[in-house]
């Protein structure tokens, strides 16, 4: 575990790993989105403006998800969670940027389903990279396992001192693929952000079966339930997206 990379000098700040792979997820992200944005027939130079609206949607979105979900079932101050060192919850953290985009879409005179697909891909492997860093924190981990590659945790998000799944790169080890087919996919898909809710939906709903996340309603998690929901909602992007044969060539 590596949850302090470095402090930065004179001023003794800490510099997550976390911290560190985000950022590097939202540029790997930002670098894959300029020739998307090319292929989508949208003007690349709006995407630095984006993703700020993203960044800020998605960092938001993600605390104020785990905050009321723990002041919700557990009773957890909220804004001790809010404040807390942990938190960032990827769902939230979707829902959050994908109202940050589309506000920043309508702000700046983006078309936003082109959009969406044009960073379909940049998530798949942001997803990817940020989890990375929460193996680095020691958050978001499953249950105790005797499988030769599980993990203890002394420093993570609780502290557990005896081997558990690794669930952060098993997303990770998911992603990636999905990142390549969706390459593979982009000039043929009816809609690229739809194939990439649908393979994240099944991708997280399997995984979860290793989390310890509370089963809420037949025997699915709070996850699992949102998965569901978004291979649903990629769904009917993809029924209702433009015919293959207009894609741009």
């Amino acid at each position: 575990m590596y949850p302090i990379l470095f402090e930065l000098p004179i001023l003794g700040w800490p510099i997550s790993s976390f911290g560190a792979m985000m950022a590097i997820g939202f540029l790997v992200g930002y670098w894959i989105a300029l020739p998307r944005m090319r292929e989508e027939r949208l003007d690349p130079e709006a995407a630095a403006n984006l993703l700020i609206y993203i960044m800020l949607g998605g960092v938001l979105g993600a605390k104020l998800y785990y905050a009321v979900d723990f002041w919700w079932r557990e009773g957890v101050p909220f804004f001790a969670s809010l404040f807390s060192r942990g938190g960032l919850v990827f769902y939230g953290g979707l829902i959050g940027g994908a109202l940050g985009g589309y506000i920043g879409c309508r702000t700046l005179g983006v078309p936003a389903l082109p959009f969406a697909n044009a960073s379909a891909i940049s998530l798949a492997v942001g997803q990817a990279i940020g989890r990375i860093g929460c193996f680095l924190v020691g958050d978001d981990y499953g249950r105790a396992t005797d499988l030769p590659w599980g993990v203890a945790f002394p420093q993570g998000l609780p502290p557990v001192d005896y081997p558990v799944h690794p669930t952060m790169l098993y997303e990770t080890l998911w992603l990636l693929p999905v990142s390549a087919y969706l390459w593979l996919r982009r000039r043929k898909s009816r809609s690229l952000m739809g194939e990439y809710l649908v393979l994240n939906g099944i991708g997280r709903a399997v995984i979860e079966h290793w989390r310890l996340n509370a089963r809420v309603a037949l025997d699915l998690s709070e996850a699992q339930w949102i998965g569901v929901a978004l291979v649903v909602f990629g769904a009917a992007l993809i029924v209702h997206g433009r015919p293959a044969s207009h894609s741009p060539s």
